[in-house]
């Protein structure tokens, strides 16, 4: 299996949202993913995304994806995702998230629901809001947050679950928990049995195994 450019700005994580999106949303935003009908196809708008935010230089992309969907209300709404994977805080990242949902409405003129997930290992960073205020004109946009090391307090639930998003959250915590390589190798071989414990399907498994892969080779930032 070939390796994935490591310096890429795209990783893994953007693969497995694509592969799994509807499990992505049930894991971590299971109130949403009720909202959303399923029964009709969504869209992933990544071109879309590059084009309106290839000059905001407000940080480093790592795994941004932009899917249209349809809601059971009948609405369409553009879903904004954003993975961080970094061992330390982005000063302007509220800003990012902020910049994003705007220029998509600018340019579509379309509701945007921008969601973050946190990867890194600062239990105390958790940005959730962009606010403004001069002269009484006032900004606060918030969005929700799921921090990943949140998930180490409930092990066994990811154990337990029969989502791929578990193995893949998994996988993230233990490359930011391990850096001693037969560890990660363990660790490797560990997740990727339990793979074919979960009975997926073979192109799950390697679909999943690409991840753990690609993840558990990394070194710590």
């Amino acid at each position: 299996m070939n390796q994935p450019d490591r310096n890429a700005y795209d990783s893994p994580w953007k693969q497995a949202i694509e592969k799994f999106f509807p499990d992505f949303m049930v894991f971590f935003f299971p109130e949403i993913f009720k909202d959303i009908d399923w029964n009709k196809n969504h869209d992933f708008m990544d071109k879309d995304l590059e084009k309106i935010t290839k000059d905001a230089k407000l940080g480093r992309r790592y795994a941004d994806k932009l899917v249209k969907v349809w809601l059971k209300s009948g609405d369409l709404i553009w879903v904004l995702i954003h993975i961080e994977v970094q061992s330390s805080r982005e000063s302007k990242f509220s800003e990012r998230i902020y910049v994003y949902r705007h220029r998509i409405w600018e340019q579509y003129h379309v509701d945007v629901a921008s969601l973050v997930i946190l990867c890194d290992d600062e239990q105390n960073y958790r940005p959730n809001q962009y606010s403004k205020s001069i002269w009484g004109c006032e900004l606060n946009f918030t969005f929700p947050v799921i921090k990943l090391l949140d998930f180490e307090e409930n092990w066994i639930r990811l154990e337990e679950s029969i989502n791929p998003f578990a193995i893949v959250v998994m996988a993230q915590l233990k490359a930011k928990q391990i850096s001693d390589g037969l560890q990660r190798k363990d660790w490797k071989f560990s997740l990727t049995k339990r793979l074919y414990e979960k009975k997926y399907s073979k192109q799950n498994v390697l679909e999943l195994y690409s991840f753990i892969d690609w993840i558990l080779a990394l070194p710590d930032d």
